[in-house]
């Protein structure tokens, strides 16, 4: 009797034994939340998941369409993989390449080795109205051990991000540099994208032993003087700029060419990892034009006063379509006068003399007056030189006057008696020819 007792007991405490294992078997396999996949005990360790490949990860953005999603493992086992096949669950929004409602499916081409790494590449469409933000997602992984038949199974829930692109572009806000002269220049980094960069470093690079594929120079930066060559930017936002500024010195024998002066730009993408482009940012040079009004004043031509000067270049190309226009300032009352002199030479002063017309009567005296030389340069822009100076005009002195008067009255008298000369002459000179007749 007491022996059936304590087999009776024994049974018991085996079968509550038995119950207690299961219940904890399932806690162990099925404690990792809801999934689409059903759980199974596996030895591989998720270590990353982002867009890109193996070796690069890219920059997305919404719309873009069969884009490489990577997830990389471990093998934490002690035996080497095969066989391994990947399935991807992602939100809404993001789909398999071959289309909506198809499993996102990936293969390894190669074994895994035991304590080694392996990934798995998909393909994916991501939908134009998915946002800029981070997102969970489910990696099942099949697989199975070398020397041991069956599938072996392993699930892993992950986050990545949709990082969004960014597009960097460089331009000049003034495209136009001079010869001969010191040129402040500010160049424009833009981040036209969607994602932001951070740490950007950006240095001016001379690539006078860089050939390109013709065998030809690919810049001429190396005939410049820059006298800043490097920048630390810090960070660009989407859809915003930063600014450069240097000061550049081009020589003479570079007017009228392009110059190119590339830029290695060095910055963290929105994955965090640094990358480098290049890029080149171009300059017109244009001639220096160095106009200069001297030796102004008030002449008197055909009793007409003038105002005459000259027009000095010394710079090293010719100013065109030049005009000069004289206009009265404060109370002066000169009218508004403007003389073309064409083209203004480098080799020689150019003169330029403007009759003194007055608005109503005449002021004489001094009057503070405006000289302004309009010319155009080689790139057909229009410059205005202004000079500003005071002129004395002289009144007419009236002694001139009368002279004058006297001259216009005595000339028709002496035309009248030398046109009366001239009858007499010839009314004697027909007289003695019909006394000898």
């Amino acid at each position: 009797m007491i022996s059936t007792k304590i087999s009776l007991i024994l049974a018991s405490l085996l079968i509550t034994s038995t119950l207690f294992d299961t219940s904890f078997a399932q806690i162990s396999s099925g404690g990792f939340g809801d999934s689409p996949f059903e759980r199974d005990f596996g030895d591989v360790k998720f270590l990353d998941a982002y867009f890109g490949t193996y070796n690069n990860k890219i920059e997305i953005e919404p719309g873009d369409k069969n884009v490489p999603f990577t997830v990389v493992f471990a093998n934490v086992g002690t035996q080497d993989i095969t066989g391994i096949r990947g399935q991807l669950s992602l939100p809404f929004g993001f789909s398999s390449s071959d289309g909506p409602g198809s499993i996102i499916f990936a293969n390894s081409a190669s074994n895994s080795l035991a304590g080694e790494n392996f990934h798995l590449t998909f393909f994916v469409n991501i939908d134009k109205n998915v946002k800029i933000q981070q997102y969970p997602g489910t990696v099942k992984v099949d697989y199975s051990r070398l020397r041991e038949s069956g599938i072996r199974t392993s699930f892993s829930d992950f986050n990545f991000k949709v990082t969004g692109d960014s597009i960097i572009n460089v331009k000049a806000l003034n495209p136009f540099l001079t010869s001969l002269q010191s040129n402040d220049v500010i160049i424009e980094i833009s981040n036209d994208g969607t994602a932001p960069i951070s740490s950007v470093d950006i240095v001016a690079t001379n690539t006078q032993t860089e050939i390109a594929s013709t065998s030809a120079s690919t810049t001429n930066v190396e005939n410049v003087v820059i006298l800043e060559s490097n920048w630390d930017v810090g960070n660009i936002e989407p859809k915003s700029s930063r600014f450069l500024t240097a000061t550049v010195y081009v020589p003479e024998n570079l007017k009228g060419d392009t110059l190119r002066i590339p830029l290695s730009i060095n910055f963290h993408n929105a994955h965090g990892d640094q990358q480098t482009i290049s890029k080149i940012v171009d300059f017109y040079i244009k001639g220096l034009i160095d106009l200069s009004v001297y030796d102004v004043s008030v002449v008197e031509l055909s009793n007409t006063q003038m105002v005459v000067g000259e027009i000095i270049n010394e710079g090293n190309i010719d100013a065109l379509f030049g005009f000069v226009t004289l206009e009265g300032l404060g109370d002066s009352n000169i009218k508004t006068t403007t003389q073309f002199i064409d083209e203004i030479e480098t080799d020689a002063p150019v003169p330029f003399n403007i009759p003194i017309e007055f608005d109503g009567q005449p002021k004489y005296g001094e009057h503070d007056i405006k000289i302004t030389v309009r010319y155009k340069d080689d790139t057909r822009n229009e410059v205005f030189l202004p000079y500003e100076t005071t002129i004395f005009v002289e009144e007419p002195s009236k002694d001139d006057d009368s002279g004058n008067i006297y001259q216009m009255m005595i000339i028709p008298v002496l035309v009248g008696a030398g046109i009366g000369f001239y009858l007499y002459y010839k009314r004697k000179k027909d007289q003695i020819n019909q006394g000898s007749n």
